[in-house]
């Protein structure tokens, strides 16, 4: 078979006037066209369309990426909020290492207690109510187990009236300004407990430094309690805690001397003894206590 004019490599383009192109017209027909020929024209069209669509739409999506990219640049731009995360967070310096310490605090700590004793050893902070019922009250006492019935008690402001021998002299040397008595007994065994009162703790150091054996505070019996220590041998003691010096003295009220084996004599004195330095401490915490609340 043979073709008219441009032979078989020769396409019909539908965009270009049907004049100005070759016709694929079958030679022996006159004007019937050749339907294979237009058929084969027809595809190639489409196929080049296709490529041309897949084509144009990879190159609208990287136009649509460029876009994107140069808008999230802008958009961190100086004067402008921006949605990158990383603009949020601290710089390396700011963020603290995995071994960081724990950041300290300098200790802190309450003000130390006020000193009780620094409260019983002047007239100027001493100031709450003395006498020998705040000092020993009640009616008895009990140190251990063992029971003391009170006795007869004594105040005095003429400190050399309650006491005999060299302790006159010694508390005149101190300045004493008061000298307060109280006495205990169990059985046939007394003890009169004396406490004499200064200004200062230093008045009382100096008293109680001139204090010898025979600084003997009165006997103070009555109230049940027989009388002791007018004659026999007695057992005495003497201390002093801030403006206080307290003395004692202890005997039998049959009038018998107290021997270095008389264990029950030496015992109520030291128990006095004890029990009185407690108490003026006692006097000395609850003024710091009312200071430090105060």
């Amino acid at each position: 078979m043979s073709f008219g004019q441009g032979g078989p490599d020769s396409q019909w383009d539908p965009w270009t006037p049907r004049s100005q192109q070759q016709q694929p017209w079958n030679s022996g027909g006159g004007d019937t066209p050749d339907w294979a020929a237009l058929a084969e024209a027809s595809e190639a069209r489409a196929k080049r369309r296709r490529l041309l669509f897949i084509g144009g739409g990879a190159l609208a999506a990287v136009a649509v990426a460029a876009a994107v990219a140069v808008a999230v640049v802008s958009t961190g731009g100086s004067g402008q909020a921006s949605d990158s995360p990383s603009s949020q967070l601290p710089s390396a310096a700011e963020i603290p290492s995995a071994t960081a310490k724990a950041p300290s605090f300098a200790p802190t700590s309450a003000p130390p207690p006020l000193d009780p004793e620094d409260f019983i050893s002047s007239a100027a902070k001493d100031k709450a109510a003395l006498a020998p019922e705040t000092l020993f009250p009640g009616t008895q006492l009990t140190m251990g187990d063992t029971v003391y019935r009170k006795g007869p008690t004594a105040d005095t402001r003429t400190c050399s009236s309650a006491a005999q021998q060299t302790l006159p002299k010694a508390l005149e040397a101190g300045g004493c300004t008061r000298l307060m008595r109280v006495t205990y007994a169990k059985d046939d065994i007394a003890v009169t407990v004396g406490v004499a009162v200064f200004d200062t703790a230093a008045k009382a150091g100096q008293a109680k430094s001139a204090t010898d054996s025979k600084s003997i505070v009165k006997p103070l019996p009555g109230g049940g309690v027989g009388s002791f220590c007018t004659g026999a041998v007695c057992r005495t003691t003497i201390n002093s805690y801030g403006r206080y010096v307290y003395f004692t003295i202890a005997g039998h009220t049959n009038g018998k001397d107290v021997t270095e084996q008389d264990t029950a004599a030496f015992r109520i004195g030291d128990d006095l003894g004890t029990f009185t330095y407690r108490q003026i401490h006692r006097r000395g915490e609850a003024q710091a206590s009312a200071a430090a609340n105060g």
